[in-house]
């Protein structure tokens, strides 16, 4: 009878162990804060003064990625900021299921710089009538994960702004970061609360809109042409649409040209269109290959 009641108790405390090490210990956030996670984007953040930074957290015993943990308490260190080790769960709970390799910042968010601080005479050189400036121009893309892509090419592909519309577009979240790959810590991007009048605005300074389409016999009224016959000889804004529902029919009036990438082979009703993220990086490329070859 000893040992039933015993093995009974001693399981009774197994499972009662086994609830406390599945459930994930409860961290209390500072107010107005949020959590970054990835080696990318905890690592830009803190290497540059955009946010202000309260706690990162650390898996404990990474193992192959000791190396880059102990990079990650230098960094850390320098900017004052506290080092806590916590298991994997821990970081599990802090970003939400996030892939976050073991790495979590807790800091104050990203915002959205107004279009009049794009405006500022601060581009130097860039001022310059004779320089190719390609800004890329984001309406009512929702998705953080093709936002966070987009930020990345954009980035990488040499764009000089990036302005999105206020309007059901998606917010600078720490997904967007990481699906940027640390891009949107580094890179501005800008907002505007009226992008029609913004698109006339630049059009009377000189600058060519460009809209893009999926599928050229939905536009009237714009011409549209492959990216490949597109020349670059003035300041030029590529608009890009939702992911849904591309253009909308006022945006696209106020585009010069429409652009379409030509596909390689006849499509399958259903599959005719490419990701968001991935068109605009060929779109991009395809136009910004034009300042490599040309240079300034």
């Amino acid at each position: 009878a000893n040992r039933e009641l015993w093995s009974s108790q001693e399981t009774d405390f197994s499972r009662a162990r086994k609830r406390l090490e599945g459930k994930p210990l409860s961290i209390e956030r500072t107010k107005g804060s949020e959590i970054l996670f990835g080696i990318a984007p905890c690592s830009l953040a803190l290497s540059q003064l955009r946010r202000d930074l309260f706690r990162l957290f650390l898996k404990q015993s990474s193992g192959s990625r000791r190396l880059v943990m102990s990079e990650f308490v230098l960094q850390a260190t320098a900017r004052g900021v506290p080092v806590h080790h916590v298991k994997r769960r821990e970081l599990d709970a802090l970003c939400r299921g996030g892939v976050h390799q073991g790495v979590c910042l807790e800091a104050t968010p990203l915002h959205f710089k107004s279009l009049e601080e794009a405006e500022k005479p601060d581009l130097g050189d860039e001022e310059r009538p004779n320089r190719q400036l390609i800004w890329l121009v984001l309406e009512q893309i929702q998705d953080p994960m093709n936002l966070g892509a987009l930020l990345r090419s954009a980035y990488f592909l040499g764009v000089d702004r990036v302005v999105t519309s206020q309007r059901n577009s998606c917010p600078l979240t720490p997904t967007v970061s990481k699906a940027s790959s640390g891009a949107m810590e580094v890179f501005d991007v800008y907002s505007t609360d009226d992008l029609r009048s913004f698109l006339k605005a630049k059009t009377a300074e000189g600058w060519e809109v460009v809209g893009t389409v999926s599928k050229p016999e939905d536009v009237e009224n714009v011409p549209v042409i492959s990216c490949l016959e597109f020349r670059w000889n003035k300041p030029v804004i590529i608009v890009i649409g939702s992911e849904g529902d591309g253009l909308s029919l006022e945006t696209q009036l106020l585009c010069h040209r429409m652009l379409a990438i030509p596909p390689g082979r006849a499509l399958h009703p259903g599959i005719e269109s490419l990701n968001v993220s991935v068109a605009t990086g060929i779109l991009l490329h395809s136009i910004c290959s034009q300042k490599l070859r040309h240079g300034d």
